[in-house]
């Protein structure tokens, strides 16, 4: 197996710059992993492919506006610091730019000084240790100065930072959206939930390492990146119960994905717990509880393409994304959706 056998053509103009008009209006193709049979819908749609029975699981971490824009002290140039990882106790791992000029003991100041970040120290990996300081509450200040941290292949300047969040974000800690529940509205759920399907939560908090390619030749030799992750106790039983019956686990993202499969053990039992995952999951991997899963079309050579042609097949997968480049679906975090069922 090679990092290049993850590769395929894609035009620049399919990456989606920006949302649909509407959440659920995008696309939804269906790829059967039994037959590799491919079919083409909305993702209003997505009920109709639900059994009552079946229980569906969302990943309910909210973005965080981690992006900040502010100036080195005294009189200095304009920095960027994008939080990644909270230490505690106001220090945060963070990506900073111009890394050459923020050394440790650099001070950052944002908006008119209602924030401040000193650079504590620099790591291993090239990130930073960033002390903060503010008046009043952290996340409230962030929601006034921050922006959201985009992934660096979408050119665009958002217009609603809203449609970069999923309806039903709720744990504040994302430093990038699990993109395949944008597609979700209100009523959408309503519908799934009138089917007799039920519906839980995990959370896992979205890294920037989300985006990382594999850059080694053996995709073995690349170093997974961890993120923070957990299963409610009621989650746990839910998903146990379902399996139990013989209804179908539906997994919403291979961020929901990574997290049931962290916490289930070989005989197909899903525990309840909290800590950091690096699961890295590719071509040879025995999936434990997912049985269908819900995702969008992945960067190239990256670890989340492993992760879907594990659950479908490498040849049926990359099948399924050269039709997709055919009939001009939108590719990444703002594209369109695939069911694997």
């Amino acid at each position: 197996m090679k990092t290049s056998d993850f590769s395929y053509e894609l035009p620049p103009e399919l990456i989606a710059q920006h949302p649909s008009e509407r959440r659920d209006a995008s696309r939804l193709m269906t790829l059967n992993r039994a037959t590799g049979e491919i079919g083409h819908y909305h993702f209003y749609d997505l009920p109709r492919f639900l059994c009552p029975g079946d229980c569906m699981i969302l990943n309910n971490s909210r973005v965080i506006p981690a992006r900040l824009l502010g100036q080195r002290q005294p009189g200095g140039g304009v920095s960027e610091i994008l939080l990644l990882t909270e230490r505690g106790d106001g220090v945060w791992e963070c990506l900073v730019r111009p890394g050459r000029k923020l050394r440790p003991g650099t001070v950052v100041t944002f908006g008119n000084g209602e924030l401040s970040a000193e650079i504590l120290e620099r790591l291993d990996n090239g990130n930073r240790l960033v002390k903060f300081t503010w008046d009043g509450i952290f996340l409230e200040v962030l929601e006034r100065l921050g922006e959201m941290p985009l992934p660096p292949y979408i050119r665009e300047k958002l217009r609603d930072r809203d449609r970069y969040q999923t309806v039903y974000a709720k744990i504040n800690g994302s430093a990038a959206a699990p993109t395949a529940g944008l597609h979700f509205t209100e009523e959408l759920l309503s519908e799934i939930r009138q089917r007799g399907v039920e519906i839980g939560s995990v959370t896992l908090h979205v890294g920037l390492g989300t985006f990382r390619p594999v850059r080694e030749e053996n995709p073995l030799d690349h170093e997974m990146h961890k993120e923070y992750c957990v299963v409610p106790s009621e989650t746990a039983e839910l998903v146990n119960r379902t399996r139990a019956r013989g209804g179908r686990c539906v997994c919403v993202g291979t961020t929901s994905c990574r997290t049931l499969e962290t916490w289930a053990d070989d005989n197909g039992k899903l525990r309840s717990g909290a800590d950091w995952t690096g699961i890295y999951i590719y071509p040879g991997y025995q999936f434990k509880v997912t049985d269908a899963l819900v995702t969008n079309f992945h960067l190239p050579e990256s670890t989340l393409l492993m992760l879907v042609s594990a659950f479908a097949g490498r040849e049926r997968v990359l099948n399924a994304y050269r039709e997709a480049v055919k009939e001009r679906y939108r590719f990444f975090s703002f594209g369109d959706a695939m069911l694997l069922i």
